[in-house]
């Protein structure tokens, strides 16, 4: 489902190493979606938000300090939009997960999706070096 492509380079290389990452993850969220086998999804999922809440503050953490140490101009916009994805994964509501496992699977690959293609393909190309 996410595959990763020259287009997605910013040129920094550690920094394209974490995307990379998190299209693995996001990988993760499409081969549960189309797990039949497991009926029960709510702990899977739950391992994948935390995966995600994990690594994306890492992330975050190491392309701001890239940001601050080249000193890029948009770094507050930028900043704004890291904290932005991080509460997405903090304000879950646990019930709604429980109540509609595949639907609430859905959102999170749509959520990546859209990160994806608006922010790593468009936003993190103001700061790359090809």
């Amino acid at each position: 489902m996410f595959k990763w492509k020259p287009d997605f380079e910013t040129g920094v290389g550690f920094i394209d190493e974490q995307h990379e990452k998190l299209f693995e993850i996001g990988n993760k969220v499409y081969e549960l979606l189309k797990n039949n086998f497991v009926t029960d999804k709510y702990d899977k999922i739950l391992d994948i938000v935390q995966e995600l809440k994990n690594y994306t503050a890492f992330h975050f953490a190491s392309e701001e300090e890239y940001l601050l140490k080249i000193g890029y101009k948009g770094f507050l916009a930028h900043k704004v939009e890291h904290d932005d994805f991080i509460k997405k994964f903090n304000d879950i509501d646990l019930r709604r997960i429980d109540n509609g496992q595949d639907s609430y699977i859905m959102d999170i690959m749509s959520f990546l999706s859209d990160w994806i293609s608006e922010h790593i393909l468009v936003k993190d190309q103001h700061h790359s070096h090809k």
